[in-house]
């Protein structure tokens, strides 16, 4: 009798650890899941993070051009005058090397801002970078070919400050 109560007592012991084991294993299961549910959430959350600095840069980058570009256009002006000096003619040399000289300091500090000067003569036509002000007919160029720049243009990146005005041939 004793056997009998030692082997119902064994076997509901072995039916205890049964059920403890099952219940270990749905909770192994259930604390799977949540893992994979964290995990899931932090990839996209890194990776929103991600998009956020790109976005952020993208949009840094462009308010530093768009600055640049509202500064650039209020000298430009005085570029061009500048320019207009060192074409004219003048007796005085010295007085000529030093408008030369103030107007390429001009252009450093302007492509070390990363601004540059948009190619005109010689190039195709391009109403993203170009204002028209003329058209002639030349045998020698080809079709919608710059023949001559009549205002320089500039651009920082792809954004153009100021339009290049142009005659364009035939």
């Amino acid at each position: 009798m004793e056997d009998k109560k030692e082997m119902k007592r064994e076997e509901k012991q072995e039916a205890k650890k049964a059920d403890e084991i099952i219940d270990l294993k749905k909770q192994i299961e259930n604390q799977k899941v949540q893992i994979d549910e964290t995990e899931d959430r932090l990839k996209r959350v890194a990776a929103e993070f991600d998009n956020y600095k790109k976005r952020s840069a993208k949009e840094k980058d462009a308010l530093y051009n768009s600055l640049i570009a509202d500064i650039v256009s209020g000298f430009l002006p005085i570029i061009d005058n500048l320019e207009k000096a060192v074409e004219a003619e003048t007796k005085d040399e010295e007085y000529k090397k030093g408008i030369e000289l103030v107007l390429k300091q001009f252009k450093d500090v302007l492509a070390s801002k990363g601004v540059k000067e948009i190619e005109t003569v010689g190039k195709t036509f391009d109403p993203e970078l170009h204002e028209a002000v003329s058209s002639i007919v030349d045998e020698n160029l080809g079709e919608k070919e710059i023949a001559q720049e009549y205002r320089k243009g500039y651009k920082i990146g792809n954004r153009v400050i100021r339009h290049s005005m142009v005659i364009v041939a035939n």
